[in-house]
């Protein structure tokens, strides 16, 4: 059978909001099985509990934002897809203020946390979201037109394509495909970093946003070149981190997906609606389980989550 997943014993870090910031402190903790990803702004008395669920994303400006009432987790995308990556589907999650820290820009610091608190099987069947039919949105026409899918899949594969029209992106890849069957999430999109331009900077942090952005959090570019000194992690590091925030989106429909994504230019927003279209279409998808690895595909039942 294959099983749930938590994380053996309680971990906690610090960091600053990229978008707020603010000094915050996360502590994961295991939680029982079905319990899903459950956020707990423990700074507010009584505290409040946030599941992660594409019905609560209340903002998608420059970030997928969790919201009940008055009260708000910001910035959920690459803890999300850390725990995507690692195939948790238990966690709790206490944080100290609005927004998840955000390391380095990236979801490996988060990989390395909870790969640090050990993982745990538990003895429930893991619950998947089969697709079963083509689900698309879009927004804009001509030039500006964007769109997400999903699309039938046995297994999870993601593709992407950008269009940034700037010298230093362009001169990387603007179209990256990863299909979990043989590429690792750990060594292929974990360490992608977040990015920006300088030129945005004070329009930013006027809305309040990116107050706590800088060259250790963020691929930061002028407008012809990359300024951080020590470069890209990866050559096509750009969309590698749209296919990585896409990954956290998508896990905010509760489940993993057996499913192919595609994507052009696509953002939280479309990816928030992409989650609540197919969950509202329940004629295009079905929860399943499997008895033995053998039945599953082979995105969930090889070692990649782990290398």
């Amino acid at each position: 059978m294959l099983r749930q997943r938590t994380i053996k014993s309680a971990i906690s870090t610090k960091g600053v909001g990229l978008h707020s910031g603010r000094r915050v402190e996360i502590t994961l903790r295991p939680a029982a099985p079905d319990t899903g990803i459950v956020f707990h702004r423990v700074d507010i008395q009584p505290p409040v509990d946030l599941p992660a669920q594409a019905s609560l994303v209340g903002g998608t400006r420059m970030a997928s934002v969790l919201q009940k009432d008055n009260v708000r987790v910001s910035t959920v995308e690459h803890l999300m897809s850390a725990i995507a990556g690692l195939g948790i589907d238990n966690l709790h999650i206490d944080i100290t203020a609005e927004e998840v820290p955000i390391m380095d820009g990236s979801a490996g610091t988060f990989v390395y946390l909870l790969r640090s608190a050990g993982l745990q099987e538990q003895a429930v069947a893991k619950k998947f979201i089969r697709v079963l039919k083509t689900i698309e949105v879009s927004e804009g026409e001509g030039d500006d037109l964007k769109w997400a899918r999903l699309e039938p899949y046995e297994g999870f594969a993601l593709q992407f394509s950008i269009d940034f029209q700037h010298p230093a992106i362009n001169a990387t890849a603007n179209f990256a495909e990863v299909d979990f069957a043989q590429d690792s999430y750990v060594k292929t999109i974990a360490r992608a970093r977040t990015f920006g331009f300088a030129s945005e900077v004070e329009a930013l942090r006027a809305a309040g946003l990116a107050r706590g952005g800088s060259l250790d959090n963020a691929i930061v570019m002028d407008e012809y070149r990359v300024l951080n000194s020590d470069g890209l992690r990866y050559e096509d590091e750009f969309v590698k981190h749209k296919i990585l925030d896409a990954i956290g989106d998508l896990y905010l429909i509760g489940h993993p997906l057996i499913a192919r994504y595609v994507a052009c230019k696509s953002g939280h927003g479309l990816n928030n609606q992409l989650a609540r279209t197919l969950l509202a279409a329940q004629d295009s998808w079905e929860f399943v389980s499997f008895e033995s690895a053998a039945e599953a595909p082979h995105a969930y039942t090889s070692e990649w989550k782990f290398a």
